[in-house]
């Protein structure tokens, strides 16, 4: 039995997780909803996603940028996508060095996320 891809959705906005969710399932992948960093890490889906789609700036916790850090820390190549509100050159390229797939900005167009996706997927 073939299961669907796993796309494991961190973000502390509850209307982005539950809009990313909508958008995910409507392309046929299993969803997994996280508000934090720590709750992702803490749930073990990190070893049954096929990609993660993380919010950069969570507030009181841990980033998406340290998030990343810990998966890459733990060995797993994953491939992360970040999305951010945040534009600076320097902070793309610093996700790009920590070993991101890509970085949207937002307001991200969910055609671009959906590509974004997908090709990860893909290998």
């Amino acid at each position: 039995m073939t299961h669907s891809p796993l796309i494991s959705i961190v973000d502390d906005d509850e209307g982005i997780r539950s809009s990313l969710d909508g958008l995910m399932r409507s392309l046929g992948y299993r969803v997994a909803l996280f508000e934090s960093a720590e709750a992702f890490l803490g749930s073990g889906a990190a070893k049954d996603s096929q990609c993660i789609v993380s919010d950069v700036q969570m507030p009181g916790g841990m980033s998406g940028l340290e998030l990343l850090s810990q998966v890459r820390g733990s060995g797993s190549t994953v491939p992360v996508i970040l999305i951010s509100s945040f534009t600076a050159p320097d902070s793309r390229e610093a996700a790009q060095r920590a070993g991101a797939y890509c970085t949207l900005r937002k307001p991200f167009n969910g055609d671009d996320l959906v590509h974004s996706v997908e090709r990860a997927v893909s290998g």
